[in-house]
């Protein structure tokens, strides 16, 4: 009997300390990010993204400072239709180095087109407004976020334009641009506004598609690309917390900066304002302000000119 009843008591406490012990099939704490957020917070509240085009927003230079058009160039506002981000990133202070904040989204990337590019294929393109973007919150580390960064990877707008043709008259249009701001992007195809072109390689930041419509029958619908000779990333935190070469990773404030807590139950919505406030940008020939592409006037610089991330 009481060789029954050590039996017992041992089962007992074994029982117990598997009670007592997490289930291994359980998963740990999602990690996100550069780290990620350990929490234990079982809410579906997310960290969401959407993009506001702003050409009233201050124009900045890559320091972001108030910036001027240059003399001898013009510039206008575009009527921005979508836009696509490769890389966001939340920076606690003016200190943080490039990566070493939180990392909530990178895109795909591939070598399909030799050096390492971003998948253009593969990126998330909306319209204003539209989610770009969708974290949950328990991925994310406590804490406060002081800046966003945001890599840009590709734009789609339009810009105003005119055309002389002689014997017939001058012809003020729209057309429409498909401009690419990443490092490096690799192309197979891409719709600019009703005709799709065929690339199947790398293109450098700054490459351009420009679809003008048809305006019978004297000017044909056309497209042609080209490469913008500059593009403005603006950095306020460059002294500190510079960005690499050839990327398009535009930095702005928080007003009151981000804070994380972990125990969030409802989403957190950022409004991305982009300052499209004469963001495209032209050598003018003739100083009339008006773009003449047919008469040489080219593009030199399509980069947004500010970001400002705003908590709804």
């Amino acid at each position: 009997m009481k060789f029954l009843h050590r039996l017992f008591t041992l089962l007992m406490l074994v029982s117990l300390a598997f009670v007592g012990c997490e289930d291994p099939d359980t998963p740990p704490g999602n990690g996100g990010g550069n780290g990620g957020g350990n929490n234990n917070n079982n809410s579906n509240a997310r960290l969401i993204f959407k993009f506001k085009f702003d050409p009233t927003q201050e124009r900045l230079n890559n320091l972001g400072l108030p910036s001027s058009i240059p003399q001898g160039h013009a510039a206008q506002s575009p009527d921005f239709q979508t836009m696509g981000a490769h890389y966001v990133e939340l920076a606690p202070s003016a200190f943080t180095a490039v990566g070493g904040g939180e990392v909530v989204y990178k895109s795909e990337e591939t070598t399909t087109g030799g050096d390492q590019a971003i998948d253009f294929a593969a990126l998330n393109i909306v319209e204003e407004g539209a989610e770009f973007l969708s974290v949950p919150i328990g991925d994310i580390a406590p804490g406060t976020y002081e800046y966003l960064r945001i890599s840009l990877a590709y734009q789609n707008y339009d810009i105003d334009f005119r055309v002389t043709v002689d014997g017939f008259g001058t012809f003020d249009l729209t057309g429409r641009i498909a401009s690419f701001l990443g490092y490096n992007t690799y192309i197979t195809s891409h719709q600019i506004n009703t005709q799709s072109v065929d690339v199947n390689s790398n293109k450098a930041q700054g490459f351009w598609a420009f679809e003008t419509e048809a305006q019978a029958p004297f000017v044909p619908s056309t497209v042609t690309s080209g490469d913008a000779s500059n593009t403005t990333v603006v950095n306020p935190i460059s002294s500190t917390s510079p960005i690499p070469l050839g990327s398009c990773l535009v930095t702005g404030p928080f007003d009151n900066g981000l804070t994380i807590t972990g125990e969030e139950t409802e989403d957190i919505i950022v409004t991305v304002s982009l300052s499209t406030n004469n963001s495209f940008e032209w050598i003018d020939n003739n100083g009339n302000g008006i773009f003449e592409p047919v008469d040489g006037e080219i593009p030199v610089d399509m980069g947004i000119r500010g970001l400002i991330p705003i908590v709804e």
